[in-house]
């Protein structure tokens, strides 16, 4: 699992989605949470901050979806291998199969449990360190 120290940036439109992530986060020990509305915000913070170990992020949002997010984060040499997460509302195959062709991690459907949060970011974790 992430070290609690781990920093976590939480991207998501909805400042409730992004209260929600964030007290589960805190529930799971994670001390350190960022916080972005969309995924132009995120980017930046991801150049400002450098230290983000792991990123949650919602699929659809304005200015820079979840997924442009995600093609620019892969992009970037310095955080091509970033742990990412995206949540989604949107449960469709070509949905999942775009986003996994772009490099994410795992992904969580919408609405979700605590007990979920925690199961995708042990994964995440297993596949990107074991």
């Amino acid at each position: 699992m992430f070290d609690a120290k781990t920093k976590v940036l939480v991207v998501d439109d909805m400042r409730t989605m992004r209260k929600m992530v964030k007290q589960n986060l805190q529930q799971l020990g994670f001390v350190t949470i960022e916080e972005a509305e969309d995924g132009q915000i995120a980017m930046n913070k991801l150049r400002e901050l450098s230290d983000i170990g792991l990123v949650i992020s919602d699929w659809n949002m304005p200015n820079c979806t979840g997924l442009d997010f995600l093609k620019s984060v892969r992009a970037d040499e310095k955080f091509k291998s970033l742990p990412f997460i995206l949540l989604t509302a949107e449960g469709e195959v070509e949905q999942v199969k775009e986003a996994l062709a772009a490099g994410v991690d795992s992904y969580i459907l919408k609405p979700f449990t605590p007990k979920a949060l925690k199961e995708k970011i042990e994964q995440t974790y297993k596949k990107r360190f074991s």
